[in-house]
């Protein structure tokens, strides 16, 4: 008996320490340098920008910079939980325009802005929740399901609106995103909210711990009791929830639901999380990184704005950034590694 005793115990040690890898002083050094290594290229770049941009600094385009990073922002902060478990979601920037027509046509049909935003929200945790179910139960690729869904829900939302973009009146439902308080828009405020509430979820409860170690090892994460699928369809499940509130908040802003929104915005948030320190092999990620790697992705698009770069110019750009983000995490990796 005691024997068994002894044996299920070093099993149970096993399972904690692949869970929770322990870290030498090298690893931890060098987990150091790259977090504070992302903090001064923002502050250098931010300095930088400051100085040679014209009306960079200026109250307005501040303001203007945290409202243009604000979905960004609010899908970061779920997309952070899906990388950070070994998977990614394509079908957010589809969502975000399904969300906003949706959204669109229910309000113009009830006149009920409650209705309409419940609706679009509820439509995105479907689609999350399918996206989830495919990859966890049917053990299906997540790019191969979410690249599907981006497809099937982009058409969705052109079959739905003939094509055409679905404008509103409401006076309640533009409010939503011109209302401000304190100076300061309520889709800044959401987005600070959503960075609070997704960084205490990732630190401090039972559903942040099960998503990096699922990351860190799905395997052990299953003989440690942990129900691996339904986690990651909850993951999914609030991505594509918190992902429609960004397309309901975007739809006020311009004053419209257009089927052909946030085309490439799946780009833009994958490589604010990479940049801000989430690992695309999983097990990694701090609020704080994402945090800052969607304000140096806000930042960038921002100065290219006020410098007229041509569009196709930006292209470019946002895809050396996407790569310049998988290398680094590759030598954050490999330095942890060695």
């Amino acid at each position: 008996m005691e024997a068994r005793e002894n044996i299920v115990g070093q099993a149970t040690e096993k399972v904690a320490n692949t869970l929770i890898p322990q870290k030498n002083d090298k690893q931890r050094w060098w987990q150091q340098i790259t977090e504070y290594s992302l903090i001064v290229i923002f502050v250098v770049m931010f300095l930088t920008m400051s100085l040679t941009v014209d009306h960079f600094f200026s109250i307005e385009n501040m303001l203007g910079l945290a409202l243009s990073i604000s979905q960004i922002g609010m899908v970061a902060c779920t997309m952070m939980f899906c990388l950070a478990s070994r998977d990614f979601d394509l079908s957010v920037g589809s969502t975000i325009a399904f969300a906003g027509v949706l959204c669109a046509m229910v309000l113009n049909a009830t006149d009920n802005t409650a209705i309409a935003i419940v609706a679009a929200v509820a439509a995105g945790a479907v689609i999350g929740f399918v996206n989830g179910a495919v990859i966890a139960y049917l053990r299906i690729n997540a790019l191969i399901t979410t690249l599907a869904t981006m497809e099937i829900v982009r058409g969705l939302g052109f079959i739905v609106s003939h094509g055409q973009a679905v404008g509103v009146s409401s006076d309640t439902f533009i409010a939503l995103g011109s209302l401000s308080t304190l100076g300061i828009s309520l889709p800044i405020w959401v987005t600070l909210a959503c960075f609070i509430v997704f960084g205490v979820l990732l630190n401090q409860t039972v559903y942040g711990r099960n998503t990096l170690a699922i990351g860190g090892n799905p395997e052990a994460s299953r003989l440690a009791g942990i129900n691996v699928e339904r986690t990651r369809v909850w993951i999914f499940l609030i991505q594509g929830a918190v992902t429609a509130l960004a397309g309901v908040i975007l739809a006020s802003r311009i004053t419209s639901g257009q089927p052909n929104a946030a085309q490439g915005f799946e780009l833009n948030v994958i490589s604010a999380c990479v940049l801000g320190g989430v690992s695309l092999l999983g097990g990694r990620a701090t609020i704080s990184g994402v945090v800052i790697g969607v304000l140096i992705m806000g930042t960038v698009e921002n100065v290219m704005n006020l410098l007229n770069i041509d569009a196709f110019y930006q292209y470019l750009v946002r895809g050396a950034i996407l790569l310049a983000a998988v290398l680094l995490d590759q030598l954050k990796n490999r330095g942890s590694r060695d």
